[in-house]
């Protein structure tokens, strides 16, 4: 059998569980996930390899309306993924509607690109709406292969799989086999904090920081990591860090945590908070950040 290769990339609305979905699949946790929408904001691969296939994942931020430059900017990362994909994973679940941001439907509706949609969180419903569901979307995208499934639970993965290698084009693998992901270390090292964040503090605080590493050195027995968390104003800095440091140790610890978990040894990790007044619309500051490739 001749070697199969391409590119799925997983789309949808915000909450759907897009990067549970992607992290099942791959089988490592790529994507950081929590309750809140919009935790996603780069495009993020993860690759399986076997030696008849690569599938090489992308994550996606969820789809919006931008309110600002850096959702434009992760708006141009699901346009990109729109139009380079040999394989598209719809991603919707048991709530939404077919209608909500129809015109990314409308342009997968265009495509000659085999479309997988997935309807998750299916353990959240009875048989009898999913049913109503799944004839909704057949209305909406009739060529598509409907798979309902839960994500969480690993519930109906190998379909998902099987219509997925069905679909590859024959090619020979993009990357070498070895390789899980397009992103470096320093990367997952920062998401983990933003992670944190996320969990940790309410309302508009997480949608107003950014993580960077500044420093990531691997010793032989100990990963060194030091990282600014920046803000975009100056109220926000002592939320961060909360009553003598008490917010920010709780971050810094379970962020610690997760990356030996990740890495699979002893971290160091150093965390300092900075303010970098409304980052969220700076095109300067977006490509510091790397939402802006020039």
């Amino acid at each position: 059998m001749a070697h199969k290769s391409g590119f799925v990339n997983i789309l949808g609305n915000p909450n759907v569980g897009k990067s549970t979905l992607m992290n099942a699949l791959v089988g490592e946790r790529l994507s950081i996930i929590t309750a809140k929408a919009q935790t996603t904001r780069h495009r993020i691969m993860g690759l399986v390899n076997t030696d008849d296939y690569q599938i090489v994942y992308s994550d996606t931020p969820g789809i919006l309306k931008p309110s600002y430059k850096l959702q434009e900017s992760m708006m141009k990362f699901v346009s990109t993924a729109i139009s380079d994909a040999d394989v598209f994973l719809y991603v919707t679940d048991v709530v939404e509607t077919a209608d909500k941001n129809i015109e990314y439907v409308e342009r997968l509706r265009r495509t000659q690109t085999p479309i997988i949609l997935i309807i998750n969180k299916i353990d959240l419903t009875t048989q009898e709406k999913l049913e109503t569901i799944v004839e909704q979307w057949k209305q909406w995208l009739p060529e598509a292969t409907i798979i309902p499934t839960s994500a969480k639970l690993n519930f109906n993965l190998d379909a998902i799989m099987n219509n997925i290698v069905r679909c590859l084009p024959e090619a020979p693998p993009y990357f070498p086999k070895d390789q899980l992901t397009d992103k470096p270390m320093r990367f997952f090292a920062a998401e983990i904090i933003r992670e944190k964040i996320f969990l940790n503090y309410d309302k508009e605080v997480p949608y107003s920081t950014e993580v960077v590493i500044e420093a990531y050195v691997e010793d032989p027995k100990i990963v060194r990591v030091s990282a600014v968390i920046y803000v975009a104003r100056q109220t926000q800095k002592g939320i961060i860090i909360g009553k003598q440091g008490s917010k920010l140790k709780k971050v810094g610890t379970d962020a610690r945590k997760d990356l030996e978990a990740f890495l699979g040894q002893k971290v160091f990790l150093e965390i300092f908070v900075k303010v970098s007044d409304r980052w969220r619309d700076s095109e300067r500051d977006l490509k510091n950040f790397g939402y802006i490739q020039d």
